[in-house]
């Protein structure tokens, strides 16, 4: 092989490498993969962003508030008891809206299951944890897992709970979920750390 051919082949390599590469959804630029994210709030979709594009859409932003920046913040929480806001499930998530109501799902393998619990309820338990009340609107949830004696309560930014939907809707096999999924959210719980 010629010293020119070699350099094709390297270039090409790379070329495939960068094309494999995230880009940000809002300019294309590149993206690390620890990059940040930005919520749609029309389309409820979360949007891959570069550094520039992000902080275009810190507090507030532009576009009207349409898009809005995913934060980091994570803080584990002593458990919160989620029986009277009609969960059905041992793993679910709360979104609080702008307007103060909160909307509910849980992960299935067609997705995540929405519903809307009771106000009252909600506030009967954000009054017994306050820290509940300090969730931004749209961006950030109440992440709970209470499946086969797991303890795991979150708030977390909203792209965590995107990843576990991705994960039950990954690993799920036939009626009952089969082998694979409890140990697959058991590792995305595990995985999970506070930041600040």
């Amino acid at each position: 092989m010629t010293a020119g051919a070699l350099a094709r082949v390297i270039r090409g390599a790379a070329d495939r490498r960068a094309a494999d590469a995230e880009r940000c959804d809002l300019c294309g630029a590149p993206v690390p993969a620890d990059h940040q994210h930005l919520y749609d709030t029309e389309r409820q979709r979360l949007h891959c962003g570069c550094r520039p594009c992000a902080l275009l859409f810190a507090e507030g932003g532009t576009a009207g508030g349409r898009y809005r920046l995913v934060p980091e913040r994570r803080l584990r929480l002593p458990p919160v008891d989620t029986g009277a806001l009609g969960v059905p499930v041992g793993l679910a998530f709360f979104v609080r809206r702008p307007d103060d109501t909160v909307t509910a799902h849980y992960p299935s393998p067609a997705g995540a299951t929405r519903w809307e619990p009771d106000a009252d309820a909600w506030r009967a338990v954000v009054d017994r944890h306050p820290e509940l009340a300090g969730m931004l609107p749209d961006v950030e949830a109440l992440l709970v897992n209470t499946t086969r004696g797991m303890s795991h309560h979150w708030i977390t930014p909203i792209d965590d709970c995107f990843r576990v939907v991705a994960v039950v809707r990954r690993e799920w096999r036939g009626l009952s979920g089969g082998s694979r999924v409890r140990p697959a959210i058991e590792e995305f719980f595990e995985s999970l750390t506070e930041r600040p």
